[in-house]
């Protein structure tokens, strides 16, 4: 295996995990460069929604694939918006980016005592699209949302998301110590064990 799509069209995740996999010696070819549609995201599952994902890059390169379905799950929504993370903005009337969800995130949040929130990342890899056994890999990464942004590293809500034992956002951090502790990295940690495990 020398070559695995990644079911994004984030060039932040790709950066990150492009990072993260060097190791294995595989190229990451983000499914955007081979001309493939975002897969449709119906389930309100992270794991159904990346499994989506892989099987849609997969049976459209005829590569292995690999899909991350990552969100904010915040205490006080209950868990939301979990999997409808990246359109959280359009919910209150904003276009979609990331510095709208970080804009609606803390409008939500204000006067708001309890700010605990994690990160989570679910890596689901597949040899090709009818693959009856996915690898899937799971990363958390609790702590609270600050009361404004801070930092100039990371993407999405890494300005906001305070660790609580470092004082310091996610984006505050050099990218490096931000893959090691990062739900991603933490995914793609379990991720590269299990790629080398079971396919390599």
């Amino acid at each position: 295996m020398k070559q695995l799509v990644l079911a994004s069209h984030n060039l932040g995740k790709l950066a990150e995990l492009q990072a993260m996999f060097s190791s294995l010696g595989v190229e990451l070819i983000s499914q955007s460069i081979l001309g493939i549609s975002e897969a449709p995201e119906p389930y309100h599952t992270f794991v159904e929604n990346a499994l989506s994902k892989a099987r849609h890059a997969s049976q459209h390169s005829g590569l292995p694939a690999l899909a991350d379905d990552a969100g904010l799950c915040v205490d006080h929504f209950g868990g939301g918006p979990g999997v409808q993370t990246a359109f959280f903005a359009t919910l209150f009337g904003y276009p979609k980016s990331d510095d709208n969800n970080v804009r609606a995130l803390l409008e939500q949040l204000e006067g708001q005592s309890n700010r605990r929130a994690a990160l989570v990342s679910t890596l689901v890899a597949l040899r090709h699209p009818d693959d009856p056994e996915p690898l899937i890999a799971v990363g958390r990464l609790g702590g609270d949302i600050a009361q404004s942004p801070r930092g100039e590293h990371g993407f999405g809500f890494d300005p906001v998301m305070v660790i609580p034992h470092l004082g310091a956002t996610l984006a505050e951090l050099d990218p490096a110590h931000k893959n090691a502790l990062s739900h991603r990295g933490q995914a793609a940690e379990k991720m590269l064990t299990l790629i080398k495990d079971n396919w390599l």
